[in-house]
C-alpha cells in the first residue's frame, strides 16, 4: 500500500480511508450493541468502546498495511 494517496491532488495518509471505514463500521456497531443492551454486562461502557474501536482500526489497518 502507498503511504499516501493522491485524493484530488491533496495528497492523504493511506490510513485515512482505512479510518473513516472502521468509524462507520463501529457506529453502525455501536448502534446494534447499545440497542440489544450489550454495555449492561460490560464493566465500563466507554473503555469497552474505545477498546473495541482500538482493536478495529489497528486489525484492520494491519490487515491491509503491506
Amino acid at each position: 500500500m502507498p503511504r499516501e494517496i493522491d485524493l484530488f491532488s491533496l495528497l492523504v495518509p493511506s490510513l485515512l480511508p482505512i479510518l473513516a471505514v472502521c468509524v462507520l463500521i463501529f457506529i453502525g456497531l455501536d448502534l446494534v450493541l447499545a440497542k440489544f443492551n450489550f454495555y449492561n454486562f460490560t464493566w465500563h461502557p466507554s473503555l469497552f468502546r474505545v477498546a473495541l474501536f482500538a482493536a478495529m482500526f489497528s486489525g484492520t489497518s494491519l490487515l491491509f498495511w503491506k
